[in-house]
């Protein structure tokens, strides 16, 4: 598995900020953020102007550039960030599920869109992952089981984030074991209750809430998964560097700790 980290929980700083301290923390790769109101990093109207400026950062800081993520599924924006993939070298673009928990027309308007995203996805030789997400259509194991049964393209690929499977009420160790073998990227943090937010920033560094990441990667590990396991922590943005240093350094090394503990590393 590879160690990254979403460049939005440097969401207040510049792209090279987030590249730097990443890399101070011993990180692999990064996942760059191209999500609105929360950073200002892969600016998809703005992608070919900066695609120089992310191979250097990744060159200069010994990066992989692990994925990109953007919640929207309009199907415009989500072509830029798949050609902007294509030039960067970037393999997985993560997007959120849309729809409402519960809803059974928005949750069939989710797989539509999301079975039409990921034939673009096909044609530009990267792939689309979801993931189950608090409040959105698909937001447990029963509703990604569904949705992986919908989508058969090649391009498609489930993002497992054990927090918001844990804030649906689940086991997140079970529930891996149910998808992993449609897992393609993985995001990564805890969470402390199971409340709809995820927590203060701080309180999701790993290692820090009530979910059990270490059985989580063993998981993983069991079933072959060699791919991204990025770290994402939200609402960071009005944090200095030294906080989301912090922050980014403390659950690097609870990741490593989980990956040596199951014999991965």
């Amino acid at each position: 598995m590879k160690l990254g980290a979403n460049s939005v929980l440097f969401g207040g700083h510049s792209m090279e900020t987030a590249f730097k301290y990443l890399a101070l923390a011993g990180y692999d790769g990064i996942e760059i953020s191209a999500i609105d109101g929360m950073s200002q990093h892969l600016v998809v109207d703005q992608w070919q102007e900066l695609v120089p400026e992310i191979k250097r950062l990744s060159k200069e800081y010994g990066l992989e550039l692990l994925a990109i993520e953007n919640p929207s599924q309009d199907p415009v924006r989500k072509e830029k960030e798949f050609q902007a993939a294509v030039e960067l070298g970037i393999p997985i673009v993560n997007c959120g599920p849309g729809g409402k928990t519960g809803d059974e027309a928005t949750f069939q308007q989710s797989v539509d869109s999301i079975g039409k995203l990921c034939q673009m996805a096909e044609r530009y030789g990267v792939t689309l992952c979801v993931k189950a997400h608090v409040g959105a259509a698909i937001y447990n194991t029963p509703t990604t089981l569904r949705l992986m049964e919908a989508i058969t393209s090649p391009a498609f690929g489930v993002d497992m984030d054990p927090s918001h499977i844990y804030r649906a009420g689940e086991d997140p160790v079970e529930a891996i074991k149910a998808v992993v073998h449609r897992v393609k990227h993985v995001h990564i943090r805890d969470c402390k209750g199971r409340q709809m937010n995820p927590g203060k920033p701080e309180m999701q560094a790993n290692g820090r809430g009530d979910i059990n990441l270490l059985g989580y990667v063993a998981a993983l590990h069991a079933a072959g998964y060699t791919g991204p396991l990025n770290l994402e922590v939200i609402g960071a943005k009005s944090y200095d560097v030294t906080q989301c240093a912090v922050i980014a350094a403390e659950s690097r090394g609870h990741m490593q700790a989980c990956l040596q503990a199951c014999g991965a590393r």
